[in-house]
């Protein structure tokens, strides 16, 4: 356990205890896939769906889809529609060629995912299912992003994203949230050049939260955590719980970059590191 008082910055390592909980899978081997589908993509931008999307894509599936830019140009994945069923089809993603090193994330479930970037001119996903129930499958946009773009920083559930033009270096995004929602996070994205001379956006894109209400579930390779209303002010008599899940064997590093809260009275827990830690 970290408990964590007043720190500017810090960092604890999370394994799996409680908040930092990372779910195992079993693996079956010897089974054969009896629906194979895919290829290799190329071209500026495009669009990918799973097989008899919107209908259901078939039982033992292995697809897999290759998409190759221009040298020098990164691979950005807009996600459309996203139902997998959960914990039992992945969508995996590959930074590059579809090989165990080159490994992104491993999607399921049925939110849809935020926007995705390679960082190289190749990326690759690969759709497998079991051989019992599926879901309607997932649609996707792809786009090369050259270096002065950042690339649509996505539109999270419940909110409204406004300015950004190109996506360009310069660039500003605002993010407000639709009534009976608050922002978390910074309302405000500026596209910037990052030292690799790449352009990124600033900070992540903000979630919209239902009001009086806090914590919840972060699945991926990487995310952001704030507490309520923050830049501003977190309420009196607050009482959250975030779960960050990451992929089985994975461990998850929690980095501080800003943290204030009351001295001896108000306090955040991490739970899952070894050994216990107090800040």
């Amino acid at each position: 356990m970290c408990r964590i008082k007043t720190v500017k910055t810090a960092q604890c390592l999370v394994d799996r205890v409680h908040l930092v909980h990372l779910h195992s899978l079993q693996i079956i081997h010897g089974i054969s896939f009896i629906y194979t589908c895919g290829g290799t993509l190329k071209g500026r931008n495009g669009s990918i769906e799973s097989p008899g999307f919107p209908y259901g894509y078939p039982n033992g599936a292995n697809c897999t889809w290759v998409i190759v830019g221009e040298e020098g140009s990164r691979i950005q994945l807009m996600f459309l529609s996203f139902a997998i069923e959960e914990e039992y089809d992945f969508l995996s993603l590959y930074d590059g060629h579809p090989h165990p090193a080159n490994f992104r994330t491993r999607l399921t479930g049925f939110q849809v995912p935020p926007p995705v970037t390679s960082t190289g001119n190749v990326f690759s996903l690969r759709l497998t299912s079991d051989f019992a129930v599926s879901a309607h499958g997932f649609k996707l946009n792809y786009e090369e992003l050259h270096s002065t773009s950042c690339g649509n920083p996505g539109v999270p559930p419940k909110a409204v994203l406004s300015g950004g033009g190109r996506f360009a270096v310069g660039d500003r995004v605002r993010y407000s949230c639709v009534p009976g929602y608050v922002l978390d996070g910074h309302a405000t994205l500026t596209c910037i050049t990052n030292t690799g001379n790449t352009a990124v956006w600033d900070f992540p894109a903000p979630i919209c939260r239902a009001e009086d209400t806090c914590g919840g579930t972060v699945r991926g390779g990487s995310g952001v955590v704030t507490s309520p209303g923050y830049p501003g002010n977190y309420g009196n008599q607050a009482d959250c719980t975030w779960i960050l899940l990451a992929e089985p064997g994975d461990t998850i590093s929690v980095i501080f970059t800003d943290f204030q809260t009351e001295e001896k009275y108000d306090y955040l827990e991490v739970e899952g590191s070894e050994p216990p830690t107090i800040w």
